[in-house]
């Protein structure tokens, strides 16, 4: 299964809205064949998997995400799993869409095909996040993305922010967006920096699809000479601004923008994830841009507190991911089934 995890990985940038699957067929003679999702209309990681692996009879099919039942611009995938001679499909975690929702898994059972459940499940569901989330909430995952020094600054007291990070932590940013549908800036920050938000910095791993640049989204206005162009200029609520996106097939969006922007999300609980990317760097003063504006919590048994999922080392830069603390009811985190 985490084979059939690292092959998602390298594709994540790629799917879009179609989640980010990895398969592994494993033959009766012990042949190994790893599958991962193509851009979308193209084959699903299971069947890219079996694609590989030719005659299947009696093999073991792992994949990360419970195969799909319904046709789309693709065949059902439990369709391509039976005729293929598996006898065994062993499943991460089930799809909260609706068209699915352990559809997948019964008509696999009534083919007679053993399904074991849950392996992996709980890194499985945290790579799918983004996913789950918008197949549950019908809005996109929210990350906010933040470059800071050590002593939480983002910008120095006239504005300027580049380069806080290094080259390092930068190209990584860039590959954030490329694993978003949408980047999001405030227009203060389009004044400032005048950022173009593309992925020009990241290269995808050998053998996947190019990257694309996300949709831009400006809150406010842009200069109708800024870099940002083509980009959508919002006014209005962030909360139906997530709606529309995430009827719009929105499955991930990266938010830029500075203290304001991050201020007003994180107090309206719109945020789902933050990569921090910390700077060793002292702007030496309380005069320097904060990571947040505006009114905080008023005493320290307000304060939000968050997992740290993860910490890197990039260049002379840090990267800390954080996510809400880990709930037990989390869609297709249990125990595993059988061995």
């Amino acid at each position: 299964m985490r084979v059939a995890m690292r092959a998602a990985a390298r594709i994540r940038h790629s799917t879009s809205p179609n989640p980010w699957v990895g398969a592994v067929v494993v033959r009766a003679d012990g042949d190994c064949f790893v599958g991962a999702t193509e851009p979308a209309g193209g084959r699903h990681g299971e069947v890219v998997a079996l694609d590989a692996a030719g005659d299947a009879t009696g093999a073991t099919l792992y994949t990360t995400l419970e195969p799909c039942v319904h046709e789309g611009r693709t065949r059902a995938c439990t369709e391509a799993i039976i005729e293929s001679g598996v006898a065994r499909v062993v499943v991460a975690i089930t799809d909260p869409d609706s068209r699915v929702a352990g559809a997948g898994i019964a008509r696999l059972t009534q083919a007679g095909i053993a399904v074991t459940m849950g392996v992996c499940a709980g890194e499985a569901a945290a790579q799918l996040a983004p996913y789950l989330h918008h197949r549950m909430t019908a809005r996109p995952w929210v990350t906010a993305k933040v470059a800071a020094s050590l002593d939480g600054r983002t910008a120095a007291p006239d504005g300027s922010s580049q380069w806080l990070t290094g080259p390092e932590a930068r190209c990584d940013a860039h590959r954030l967006r490329a694993c978003s549908d949408a980047v999001i800036v405030g227009a203060r920050t389009v004044r400032f920096d005048d950022p173009s938000l593309t992925v020009r910095d990241w290269v995808p791993p050998a053998g996947t699809p190019a990257a694309r640049d996300p949709q831009r989204i400006v809150l406010g206005s842009a200069a109708t000479d800024a870099r940002v162009h083509p980009c959508i200029e919002w006014t209005g609520d962030p909360g139906v601004l997530l709606d529309r996106l995430g009827a719009s097939d929105f499955v991930g969006v990266l938010v830029e923008g500075g203290a304001t922007v991050l201020g007003d999300l994180a107090r309206a609980d719109l945020i789902n994830e933050y990569v921090i990317y910390l700077a060793p760097a002292l702007l030496l003063g309380d005069n320097g841009r904060p990571m947040f504006a505006g009114t905080g919590v008023p005493t320290m048994s307000a304060v939000t507190r968050w997992d740290i999922v993860d910490v890197a080392r990039l260049g002379p830069d840090v990267r800390v991911t954080l996510r809400p603390p880990t709930s037990p009811s989390a869609p297709g985190v249990g125990a595993r089934s059988d061995g």
